[in-house]
């Protein structure tokens, strides 16, 4: 249990020693310490750790390590990139900044380690606090307008999360006394007795709160505004952390009605907001103009597809964790790319940017891999995972889903390309002072290597420790590969 707790604590210490330090160099050295510690920590549950209890507010299963896992890699690139951001950008590194940025990760290690639906929305919460001043970075008057719409749309799904999760107390408040509790263990070992009604009535609720912070159609508008006027490497944070978070939350209410016998019902919810989800965001890249909301609207297609996975369960389900690791990392990439683009361009309008090749030809390079892995293009590891999900609803019958899914997909491959291939050729414009100040750093560029790296190898090899506890997590729900 010590462990546990010093995996969340160690990076609000971090934050308060940000506090307290004078100077940029002295504030981002304790960043990168700060989060090397939480990932060594984290590789450590690997290791074992104390499982879940029925009665515990804080342990690990298969799922919450694998969040945990990938928010923890992402969180420690992401701050070695920002050594090169910050040092590019005048406003610098801002001491609130980096704090929140520690906090977050904080917020998010105690949402993948929690055992308790309760301790799970606090903790949601807290995310929504502490990312809310990291896309105000820029002080600008569009920052400010998407910081306000992430905090007022997100907390209206926080709040629907909380009547769910009270529903979920009223859904077993027929249950013998000792086993009346909103612990994860103990509702889904009890899940036959819960009142289906309020489970049916929580699970709206509770799909649709934490759905809204995953990003899912209808309840995604924040998302375009935040990733288009937040930092880019935030915007990698949020895609790659937060909404996995979410996606976590959802994670658990599919496997609650499973044990409950209300698969079924669940089940076509997500179906419906996945497809949804993928369908908007194909028609929102089509002819997207700005990069970045590009890249927004992208992630809106993956968490429509992971929802879906999930959704059609069985095989699908297996592949839609794979995704959701391959996701966040490939998301790194773009995110972290278009950091670099934005700072040495000054623009986020994709026609304004041409030639990053022949300017910046590792970021271009990168920015290309990138648009292959998320469009699925192998051998990346998103191309396994979206075909075993595909493979998932193949065997699950039916021909409808399969062609909408790879309808949309086309859509966005063609739509994505068109913008990054005219990015990345032609003639670089701008002065040519410009263009040499688009040159970019060791810091600016490791990040996104390891992140393909990563991406690729998932795509010719998965690790037997990490095939395992992705078959565990899919089993909760149902699914198995």
């Amino acid at each position: 249990m010590i462990h546990l707790l010093s995996t969340f604590l160690v990076p609000i210490l971090g934050a308060g020693a940000i506090f307290l330090l004078p100077g940029r160099r002295r504030r981002l050295t304790v960043l990168l310490a700060t989060t090397i510690t939480h990932l060594c920590l984290t590789a450590r549950l690997w290791l074992g750790a104390p499982e879940a209890g029925s009665s515990a507010l804080l342990g690990v299963d298969a799922a919450g390590l694998l969040f945990l896992s990938v928010i923890s890699l992402l969180y420690c690139l992401v701050a070695v990139h920002l050594v090169a951001y910050t040092r590019r950008d005048a406003r610098g590194a801002p001491k609130v900044f980096l704090a929140c940025h520690l906090l977050s990760l904080s917020a998010m290690t105690v949402a993948t380690l929690s055992t308790h639906w309760g301790l799970f929305w606090v903790a949601m919460e807290a995310t929504t606090l502490a990312t809310a001043p990291l896309l105000f970075y820029h002080h600008g008057p569009r920052a400010l307008e998407a910081t306000w719409k992430y905090l007022l749309i997100c907390s209206v799904g926080i709040a629907l999360a909380l009547l769910g999760t009270l529903f979920l107390g009223m859904a077993a408040a027929g249950l013998a006394e000792s086993q009346r509790t909103l612990g994860f263990v103990a509702m889904v070992d009890n899940a036959g007795g819960l009142s289906t009604p309020w489970l049916k009535m929580a699970t709206v609720f509770l799909i649709v709160g934490y759905g809204t912070k995953m990003g899912l159609a209808p309840m995604h508008t924040w998302k375009p505004d935040a990733y288009g006027e937040a930092p880019p490497p935030v915007a990698a944070l949020l895609s790659g952390g937060l909404t996995n978070c979410a996606f976590l939350g959802i994670l658990r209410v599919s496997q609650l009605c499973t044990a409950a016998g209300q698969g079924p019902f669940v089940r076509s919810m997500l179906v419906a907001l996945g497809l949804l989800s993928i369908g908007i965001a194909a028609a929102s890249i089509v002819g997207q103009g700005n990069y970045r909301r590009m890249l927004a609207y992208s992630s809106v297609e993956h968490m429509g597809i992971l929802t879906l996975g999930i959704g059609i369960g069985g095989l699908a389900a297996f592949g839609a964790l794979l995704h959701a690791v391959n996701n966040a990392f490939n998301k790194g990439i773009l995110f972290l790319a278009a950091g670099n683009v934005l700072q040495a361009r000054g623009t986020s309008d994709s026609k304004s940017v041409t030639g990053l090749l022949a300017t910046q030809p590792v970021t271009g390079v990168f920015l290309i891999l990138g648009f292959l892995a998320a469009s699925g293009i192998p051998p990346f590891g998103t191309f396994i995972s979206e075909f075993t999900i595909l493979r998932g609803m193949i065997a699950s019958g039916g021909a409808v889903v399969p062609i909408l899914y790879l309808g949309f997909l086309a859509l966005v491959f063609i739509g994505m390309g068109s913008s990054v291939l005219e990015m990345v050729q032609g003639a670089p414009k701008g002065t040519s002072s410009e263009l040499r100040a688009g040159r970019d750093s060791l810091a600016a560029v490791l990040p996104m290597a390891v992140f393909t790296v990563v991406v690729l190898l998932l795509g010719l090899w998965i690790p037997g420790p990490l095939q395992a506890v992705l078959e565990h997590a899919a089993g909760l729900t149902g699914g198995a590969r």
